[in-house]
Parts: structure tokens; C-alpha cells; sequence
């Protein structure tokens, strides 16, 4: 009797231990997916301490140099219908401006953007702008001193740089962009002259703009059309290159913003304002100002500590008026300057 006592008793403990030991549900993952076209190098660091202090997991996914920014607008295009994406961080702000006006953005607003520089907001809230890296003409140290080393876009005309000079094609990136507020700063008819002065001074076209700044490097060519964070990039490694303000005239070199926007029909929307609130917080400016980008911040508690990455008066220009001109100014180019 004792002994089925006992049994009973093992069976018991075996039977609560095997209920006790069985694992609750588990809870399902937070994600959301981003799409970016900040370079990886840049952003995964801000994208690793926002899952750190989030506990959402980020699906990032990159674009190439060779088809910086347009490549994941080709695809957001694509997947209009049922997007992909929640967030789309883009390193520059026109394309971003394209999508907006095809309804392909979702308005975004928290108390974060209320006070948003009005700049650098779209009045819908499609998308927000922060972290300015600037237009520039890198030149290569060891052959232009810097008493010589052009200043403006008007300067870079002259027959001296025949044959000297690159720069990124305008179909991607950065390019695009400075190009069309040519056309929007100076108008049509002289943003033409602009292009075919360029031409003959035989400017060579590149695929980006790190390959511009490398060949100035290089001593390819002795100056080229950059952005600052490349210039920065070619410092850091101790290559021969300055930079100067690509003025358009006297009024002062093209800022370009990142910018931060959510996509219509996001499927996970409690995470994308989660990401959203950390992209345009101070700490993501404070950490693309530290990064090797040097990114100008647009938040006034960074803009002193960080004032040697100062785009100092930059042109006045309607970015909407530039994206407005994107495509024909890089159908112009293409035709101008081959």
C-alpha cells in the first residue's frame, strides 16, 4: 500500500514539475522596417542604440553608393500599394519631397515636431528635416593652394580648371539636387549656360561622390562638386583635401537636410513614431555631428558645440521649388554634359 502511496506521490511531483517547467507564450517581437539611404557606416550605430533603448528590432535596409537614394525611391514606388516599410531616412531631401506630393507619405505629428523649424517641415508633417551636410568644391592641396582654390560655382568656369574637374552624376544623390536649384536659384535659361560652361571646360562625370573626392585625391583631378561629409572622410584619412563653399554667386552653397518620413499604410505603426521620435531627437543629430558625416545640426542646444561643422550662410532657397526642377535638371545635364 505504501509503495502506490509513494508511486502516486513521483507520478504527482513529475506531473506539476512537467506543468510548472511549460514556458508562458511568448510575447511577439516589436519590429519595424526602415528603409535608408544614409550611409550604413553612418547609421547603423544610431539604428543599434535605438533598438538598445527601444527593445524594437530594426529591419534596416541600405541603398548603394551608385544609386544613392534613388534606389529605395524606386522601390517605396513599387510597393506604394502595400509597403514594405514603416520609416524611410533618407540622406537628402528632394526625393523625399517627390513622394509627398504622390501620396505615397503618411502625415506624422507628436509634440516633438510642433516646434519644428518651419524650413525644414512639410506643412502636412510628410516628412521633417534635420542634420545639414552642405554642397562644396573639394580641391586637392598638394596641387591648388588655397589663395587659388575656386570659391563659387561662377569661378569654376574659368579656362584655368579645363579638364581639372569632376563631379558625381546628377541621376543619383546629392547631384541631382544641387543641380536642379541652379535651375531653381539662377532659372532656366542660366542654369543651361552654367551646364554647357561645364561642359567645355570637359568636367568629368562620375558615379558618386566619394569617387569625385577620391580622384582629387588622387591627383586625377585637382578639383571636384562634393558634399562636406566626403570632404571630412578624405581629412580623416589624411589626404590632401581642402574645401570651399560651393557658392552659387554670393548667395551662399546649397544645405541639404536628411529628412525622416513615415509611408502611407505602414504596418507597424506604434513602432515607426517610436523611431520617428528618436530620429529627430537631439541625440541622433548629436551622434551624426560626431559621426565621421559631421552632419551641422538644426537643434540650437547642439549648434555651438558643434560650430566647426557650421554651413555658414547657406543659400536661401524654396526646397520644394528645387524638387520641382529635379527632373529636368538631370534630363539637362544628361543632354549637356556627356
Amino acid at each position: 500500500m505504501w509503495k502506490n502511496g509513494i508511486l502516486i506521490c513521483l507520478i504527482s511531483f513529475v506531473t506539476f514539475g512537467l506543468v510548472s517547467c511549460k514556458k508562458t507564450p511568448a510575447e511577439p517581437e516589436r519590429k519595424v522596417v526602415l528603409y535608408c539611404s544614409v550611409d550604413q557606416e553612418v547609421a547603423e550605430p544610431i539604428v543599434a542604440e535605438f533598438e538598445k533603448l527601444s527593445g524594437i528590432k530594426v529591419d534596416a535596409r541600405y541603398d548603394t553608393e551608385a544609386s544613392k537614394t534613388v534606389g529605395l525611391i524606386q522601390k517605396i514606388r513599387a510597393e506604394k500599394d502595400n509597403p514594405v516599410a514603416d520609416v524611410f531616412w533618407s540622406s537628402e531631401i528632394f526625393h523625399t519631397i517627390s513622394l509627398a506630393e504622390e501620396g505615397i507619405l503618411d502625415s506624422y505629428t507628436s509634440d516633438k515636431t510642433k516646434d519644428w523649424p518651419e524650413k525644414f517641415a512639410d506643412d502636412a508633417g510628410m516628412w521633417y528635416g534635420f542634420a545639414l551636410r552642405g554642397r562644396v568644391i573639394a580641391y586637392n592641396t598638394n596641387r591648388v593652394t588655397d589663395e587659388e582654390a575656386p570659391k563659387s560655382l561662377e569661378q569654376c568656369l574659368s579656362n584655368k580648371w579645363k579638364g581639372r574637374i569632376v563631379m558625381a552624376t546628377p541621376n543619383f544623390g546629392t547631384t541631382g539636387g544641387d543641380v536642379a536649384s541652379w535651375f531653381a536659384h539662377y532659372g532656366p535659361e542660366r542654369a543651361e549656360s552654367l551646364l554647357k560652361a561645364l561642359a567645355a571646360n570637359q568636367i568629368e562625370i562620375v558615379s558618386g561622390n566619394s569617387t569625385a573626392v577620391r580622384m582629387v585625391a588622387a591627383g586625377q583631378a585637382d578639383i571636384c562638386f562634393t558634399d562636406t561629409d566626403d570632404v571630412y572622410a578624405s581629412q580623416r584619412n589624411n589626404l590632401p583635401v581642402k574645401m570651399n563653399p560651393l557658392n552659387q554667386g554670393s548667395q551662399g552653397p546649397l544645405a541639404i537636410p536628411n529628412t525622416a518620413a513615415v509611408l502611407k499604410g505602414h504596418p507597424n505603426p506604434t513602432e515607426a513614431s517610436e523611431l520617428m521620435e528618436f530620429l529627430l531627437s537631439e541625440r541622433v543629430e548629436e551622434m551624426l555631428a560626431e559621426s565621421d558625416s559631421h552632419n551641422w545640426p538644426i537643434h540650437q542646444s547642439l549648434q555651438q558645440r558643434f560650430k566647426q561643422y557650421e554651413i555658414a550662410s547657406p543659400l536661401e532657397i524654396d526646397y520644394y521649388e528645387v524638387s520641382a526642377n529635379l527632373k529636368t535638371a538631370i534630363k539637362t545635364a544628361g543632354e549637356i554634359i556627356r
